[in-house]
């Protein structure tokens, strides 16, 4: 057994050990945990991985033609994060998919601490019913697509940052042209369990950093809020159905092996939503979303309507936020 598993770690390609179905199982455990008594190629390469991320975050400040310097908006950031770390925080690009209640205060917090640049995905029109939760809905942005409501906010606390909207939808069609630049962390919002699914799967396979957002809506409380691997999850329906997509169609990991996946969730129990006096006038609920005619997600093709506070699905984004700044300044 030993050598069996002694001479797999040693052949399988080390491009593909981030991602291998026969070492996930072991990744981050000590060598006694292993059959062959020996720590896990896979988890020394993910290491490694990260350290090589944050060395030529390094070098590319060091070499770049324009010498960076500490701006004073930075102030407080930089004294709390180091001066160097922030300096790869500048030379950083995250890109986000999702700008909902998650998506856009996770952009909110990574712009104003400093990332220079963040690729924002949504194909979405911004709606009145986003109002309670998402930061670019206010009046006179209606029917506007939400990548450009929010990056004209996003340009204006940091004018020297690289905001790139995207009005796309993402799934398998769009995944090479919207990962092609290679980001260094990429935050997962999605709603649509099918493209979220399709985001998860192909960033642990491309070995790209990536956290993701669990189920926000039905929940009150934002101190039960977590962060754990997506395979270490607990009392979340949306990571439950999750974990089994992705072990089901992508051979990703099981209930007990670690996916590399930072997932944020609560364990809080759902609140079933009420239902309201204009539903009955209209039949049952009514979207009134601008974007509604689409072939991609509506709220139409999902089975219930949950409700949302903004102080719940803002902390998720914010914690999002806080796990790709503190993966780059390497305080995670």
């Amino acid at each position: 057994m030993a050598e069996d598993c002694q001479h797999q770690h040693d052949n399988c390609p080390a491009d593909e050990l981030l991602a291998c179905p026969l070492h996930a199982e072991f990744a981050g455990k000590s060598a006694d945990a292993t059959p062959c008594n020996r720590e896990c190629p896979s988890a020394r390469l993910r290491q490694a991985a990260a350290e090589a991320k944050l060395a030529a975050l390094d070098r590319q400040a060091a070499d770049g033609a324009k010498p960076w310097k500490l701006h004073r908006r930075w102030d407080r950031a930089a004294r709390l994060f180091g001066e160097t770390p922030f300096e790869r925080l500048s030379n950083a690009s995250v890109t986000v998919f999702g700008l909902g209640g998650v998506g856009s205060y996770t952009v909110e917090g990574l712009v104003r601490s400093g990332v220079g640049r963040v690729v924002m995905v949504d194909f979405d029109d911004v709606c009145v019913t986003n109002v309670n939760r998402q930061l670019h809905a206010m009046k006179g942005a209606y029917s506007k697509p939400k990548c450009d409501m929010l990056a004209e906010r996003m340009q204006r606390i940091n004018p020297d940052a690289e905001i790139v909207p995207v009005k796309v939808f993402y799934n398998a069609d769009t995944s090479d042209a919207l990962l092609g630049d290679k980001p260094d962390f990429v935050v997962d919002a999605i709603d649509n369990m099918t493209a979220k699914a399709h985001l998860i799967a192909t960033c642990v396979e491309r070995g790209i950093p990536l956290v993701s957002s669990m189920g926000a809506a039905g929940k009150l409380d934002p101190t039960a809020i977590e962060i754990a691997d997506l395979s270490e999850t607990h009392g979340c329906a949306m990571a439950r159905a999750m974990r089994k997509i992705l072990r089901q169609k992508y051979g990703l990991g099981t209930d007990k092996t670690q996916t590399g996946v930072h997932a944020v969730f609560s364990a809080e129990e759902r609140t079933v939503p009420h239902d309201l006096s204009y539903d009955e006038a209209a039949g049952g609920f009514l979207c009134v979303c601008p974007s509604r005619a689409n072939d991609f997600h509506t709220c139409d093709d999902r089975n219930l309507i949950d409700g949302s506070a903004g102080f719940v699905t803002s902390v998720f984004g914010m914690t999002c936020a806080s796990v790709v700044v503190r993966t780059i300044i390497g305080r995670m």
